[in-house]
């Protein structure tokens, strides 16, 4: 667990470093620019760090199914060269999934001019500047993600479904605790992941407007990522320790 979580902390430190510094630097210097390989580099940086993550949450889930549901058999499944090649699996499927999406956006002319409504480069903001006519090929791309996203989705359903199963049949209350808590910062982080990325692109047309597209994808784009490491660090027993004696030290000077 404590490698994929360094995996996905370098997906996270990825995707926001793809974003925030340009949008700082733009809003420092009162400027909107960027250039088009800026622009190319930013997208397939930000497709590639995201997919990545979701590959990763999804590798994640099946590292908690198995120290729940099979438990004697760990070291077996996830032995050291196990977790190398699917941490690697996930980094070498994003890089192509981003290498395609980047590719397949930057091919098609523009017409629309050249304002974004983003601070960033995303990818429907972009097919809104073209004038392209190639819809089969925007289909079949979008086809591609949504069978992607669907299948890490119904794998990740499907695996809770046991480890809960799995978890009901404990007898003692307290290892039924303990079992499930080991799964709360996963399902906490996959939860905000999702639930914003829903929230971005699947809201419907009528309510779209550019402040909220705007409010969205910083939502999406930069809040789970920064809370990730939180998440999963409250977990971490000295830590809490050391938040509540800081907290009780301002009380008690209060």
């Amino acid at each position: 667990m404590f490698f994929f979580l360094l995996n996905l902390a370098l997906s996270d430190l990825g995707s926001i470093c793809t974003t925030v510094p340009k949008a700082m630097h733009n809003s420092l210097w009162n400027t909107r620019n960027i250039s088009y390989s800026g622009c190319a580099a930013q997208l397939f940086m930000y497709v590639f760090f995201i997919s990545a993550e979701f590959s990763l949450l999804t590798v994640m889930c099946y590292d908690r199914y198995v120290s729940i549901c099979k438990p004697l058999h760990y070291g077996t499944l996830l032995g050291s060269r196990a977790c190398a090649h699917m941490a690697a699996a996930a980094w070498a499927s994003a890089f192509l999934y981003a290498l395609l999406q980047t590719a397949n956006t930057f091919s098609l002319p523009l017409c629309h001019g050249n304002a974004l409504g983003q601070f960033f480069c995303e990818i429907p903001q972009i097919l809104k500047l073209s004038c392209s006519k190639s819809y089969l090929r925007e289909l079949g791309l979008l086809a591609v993600s949504v069978g992607v996203v669907s299948s890490c989705f119904v794998f990740i359903v499907f695996s809770y479904v046991q480890i809960f199963r799995a978890v009901l049949r404990i007898p003692s209350a307290q290892g039924r605790h303990k079992a499930f808590s080991t799964c709360l910062p996963h399902l906490a982080v996959l939860s905000l992941f999702l639930s914003t990325g829903f929230l971005a692109y699947l809201k419907p047309p009528s309510i779209s407007s550019p402040s909220l597209d705007l409010a969205l994808s910083v939502l999406y784009s930069v809040v789970p990522p920064a809370l990730n490491p939180l998440i999963y660090s409250l977990r971490n027993e000295e830590l809490k320790a050391s938040m509540r004696a800081l907290l009780s030290g301002r009380f008690q000077k209060h």
